[in-house]
This record gives structure tokens, sequence and C-alpha cells, in this order.
């Protein structure tokens, strides 16, 4: 989560709070972050002003003053059509500061490895706090909300498995917040998901083109009240995981993950494949233990299979 920082001055001004961004008191602080999050999440193109502006959502003024401090600094570069990509600072900066996060370092190989033998696409998801971060990519998973520094409440209905290996208390504190309808089968759920080892994310039929445009207008600029009305909705939408009794011939998967464990025992990260499609039981199965192994190679720290191996 972005630390909130002390009320403090710049050129003379004081910083007042976001009321749309919880816990920020710096809107100049955020609108850079918002602009270099655009260009790191393309950072193969070059985007041009007024498409910064539409889709970081800012004024046109703001974001050409936010680009040319930056461009000057050499955190993001403009070409001769006026355009704008990740600089060399950003770059070197990005890779002095990947030492503190090793784990997506141990895990790279292996999820390539799942998803070469799988022929699916693979994410990574670490813990940070109340959070859930995507932190690697593999393949091109369908769902546009799955992308590299993605944040996910730790909140019911997802991040199941993160939580059904928890202590009791923090699981009973985690279903405490969940909607009334849904604590039962999200207890049974959470019991399920200990048994088989992994949680299945599925939805409700016909549904995903209505969830895509819902998380589409989450994204943007939109009030904090709207955005959690709009989560509200979302949530109706997803049919919460597989109980053994609900498998058939076939079985709407859009994704499936495993539990990373640190030296503790505890759930620090998750690996994610995404299948988005229809899936026998037999074939769900064999997916599954495909990224449990996964998962539990990357938390012994061993090595990965070779590229092409089948595990």
């Amino acid at each position: 989560m972005t630390p909130t920082i002390n009320r403090a001055e710049r050129a003379g001004q004081e910083v007042t709070p976001d009321p749309d961004v919880p816990g920020a008191v710096s809107p100049p602080t955020q609108r850079v972050v918002k602009v270099i999050e655009l260009l790191s999440r393309h950072a193969a193109e070059r985007l041009s002003l007024a498409r910064i502006v539409r889709e970081a959502g800012l004024s046109r003024a703001t974001a050409h003053a936010v680009l040319t401090q930056l461009t000057a600094d050499g955190w993001t570069v403009r070409d001769e059509d006026g355009c704008y990509g990740i600089g060399l600072r950003l770059l070197t900066v990005a890779r002095r500061a990947e030492v503190a996060f090793p784990l997506r370092h141990t895990a790279g190989p292996h999820l390539r490895a799942l998803a070469d033998s799988s022929g699916v696409p693979v994410f990574l998801a670490e813990r940070d706090g109340p959070s859930i971060v995507v932190t690697e990519v593999i393949g091109d998973p369908s769902a546009g909300w799955v992308r590299a520094g993605r944040r996910l409440p730790l909140a019911p209905p997802v991040c199941r498995e993160f939580i059904a290996w928890a202590p009791e208390p923090e699981r009973q504190a985690w279903l405490a917040v969940a909607d009334p309808a849904h604590r039962e089968r999200l207890t049974r759920v959470l019991a399920e998901i200990r048994t088989r080892g992994y949680s299945v994310e599925r939805l409700v039929d016909d549904s995903t083109p209505m969830l895509e445009a819902l998380a589409g207008l989450r994204d943007s600029p939109i009030t904090a009240a709207l955005r959690a009305q709009l989560g509200s909705v979302i949530t109706e939408l997803i049919t919460i995981d597989y109980l053994p009794d609900e498998l058939g011939a076939e079985n709407a998967v859009v994704t499936l993950a495993a539990p990373i464990r640190d030296e503790r025992g505890t759930v620090v990260a998750s690996v994610v494949a995404c299948p988005d499609t229809r899936l026998s039981s037999r074939a769900l199965a064999e997916l599954g233990a495909a990224t449990i192994a996964a998962a539990e190679r990357i938390s012994a720290g061993t090595p990965a299979p070779e590229r092409g191996h089948r595990q």
C-alpha cells in the first residue's frame, strides 16, 4: 500500500488530501505516479500526450507539466513525434529495486515452466499487508484486470488461497466482513481449498462481458463511493468457487490459484493459472496439481523444470 506521508508544503502551498484516494495527502505526487504507472504498462510503446491525458485522467496542462519534468530528469523520454515512453533512469531505479523482492526472481522460471506445460497464462500474486499485488505475468491473460502492478484488497470473496490456511482468528475476521449471504458458503469453500490445495474462480454463465465492462468503469476516474458500489455489483456476478458436488462434465474456470509459503509456512503469495475456459473435472484436477507443484517448488526454492518439460 502507498504509505501515508505527513502534511507538507510544496511551492509555498499546503498540500491537501485527495478525497478519491484514501490515505493520500499529495495529489501532485499521485499525478506523477499515475503517469509512471501508465507508461510502465505500455513499456514497449510511445504514448501520445492526448492518450496519457485520457487514460491517466489528468488535464492536458497537468500531464504536460508532469511529463516535461519527468523527461528533463530522465524518467521518461519524448520522441520526435511528441510521444512519451519510460526512460533509462526509471529502468535503472527499477532494476536496483528488484533486489528487495527476491520471490519474483525465484518464481519466474517456475511460472514460465507452468505456462509452457499447461498452455495457459500464469501470474504471481504477492501479499502486501492488506492487499494482493500482481507482480509477474507470463502470457496474455484474457481478463483485462490481470496486469503487473494491479492491486487487489485482501477481502472476501477473492484471495481465498491466502486465507484458507490462515490462523482461525484471521479467517474469522475475513469472514466477518463478507456479505452475510455468502458467509456459510465461504466457510465451506475455505475448508475445500485446504483439502484440494487450490482455489478456483468462476463466473455466472454469460457474465464475462458485463464483468469486463464494470471492471473498466471501476478503474476509471470515479469517486470512492461509486467504485465501492461497482465492486459490490462485480461480487454479485461471481459464483464463489466449486464445491465437490458442483463439478460437472465441463466446468467454467477463470483462474486457479495455489499458495506459496515462506519458511514459517505462512502464505505469502500464490501461483495463479488463467485458463478462462471450460475444463473437464479431470483437466481441472490436472491443472490444479501442476499449479500446486509449481507453488511448492517456489516455496522450497528448488530449480524449475527445463523448458519444454511437462510437470
